[in-house]
């Protein structure tokens, strides 16, 4: 890492909300083509995909920076959920900015790390194929295995890997050198455009349609194991760290969506 090195972390944003004053993030309006200003730079511009954001939701965020920031290090966060080095009771009654991983100790983590990563999330009964096939659609991943086997075949045995694994990296989350996430954004975006030639949206509701920001989580954990597999990336290189989130969330509700869909089939219709 050189004294000159410039990391940016994207916060996607889709409407007025509290945001980090630290000058490495930058909240981003996501899918803010033909939308209201709310305050903040737009996705909109230069090269982008504002357009298609209801289906990849905080991903037109993530292609405007790839294709847009200059920086040698740069990632992804939420509004609503943010990177930390501190204890989830500590975020809860902290303000914002003394919660948030700040610029200063992201860049302090990448002088011995390549990647910071939300901690792995467990969902023990169910793997990562099958808890997108209950509460989304299977027939996605099945499309996107055969993209993946039709274009980037040697990741092949790293998506069967990942789809029966019981944890992942989630949420879309990252902050990473230049080199690796533009490497992630090429794979990752080829393989979506191409998915999305695929699935008819007409009937689905606005909720089932935000699939390919779905599918984008479980893609860039096979992203990262094949990379590890062929050791360009070493376990070495990656910094997992915690995260919390600001709103309030319905654990009885989501918990027993959670079930609902595993056991009797009913798809999630909104977040918790």
């Amino acid at each position: 890492m050189k004294p000159s090195d410039k990391l940016q972390i994207i916060i996607a944003c889709h409407k007025e909300c509290d945001v980090p004053k630290d000058p490495a993030y930058l909240p981003l309006h996501v899918g803010c083509e033909g939308k209201p200003p709310i305050g903040f730079a737009g996705d909109n511009s230069g090269d982008n995909i504002s357009i298609k954001n209801p289906v990849y939701c905080e991903l037109t965020g993530l292609y405007w920076a790839w294709k847009n920031l200059d920086s040698d290090y740069y990632g992804l966060v939420h509004y609503r959920r943010f990177l930390t080095v501190r204890s989830k009771s500590f975020c809860k009654t902290h303000p914002l900015d003394e919660c948030v991983l700040s610029g200063k100790k992201a860049m302090s983590i990448l002088k011995d790390k390549r990647i910071i990563l939300p901690k792995r999330r467990e969902y023990y009964i169910e793997n990562l194929y099958s808890h997108y096939a209950h509460t989304f659609d299977g027939r996605h991943l099945k499309l996107t295995r055969r993209i993946i086997a039709a274009n980037h075949p040697d990741y092949l045995d790293s998506f069967d890997s990942i789809m029966n694994s019981t944890s992942g990296y989630m949420f879309n989350m990252f902050i990473m050198e230049r080199s690796l996430a533009d490497d992630y954004c090429s794979w990752l975006f080829d393989i979506l455009f191409k998915l999305e030639k695929k699935i008819d949206t007409t009937d689905l509701s606005d909720f089932q349609m935000r699939y390919a920001g779905r599918v984008a989580e479980r893609l860039f954990n096979v992203w990262l194991l094949y990379n590890i597999r062929s050791l360009k990336i070493k376990s070495s290189d990656i910094s997992e760290i915690p995260w919390f989130y600001t709103g309030k969330v319905n654990m009885f509700k989501k918990a027993t969506s959670f079930l609902g869909a595993k056991f009797f089939n009913k798809k999630y219709e909104e977040s918790f």
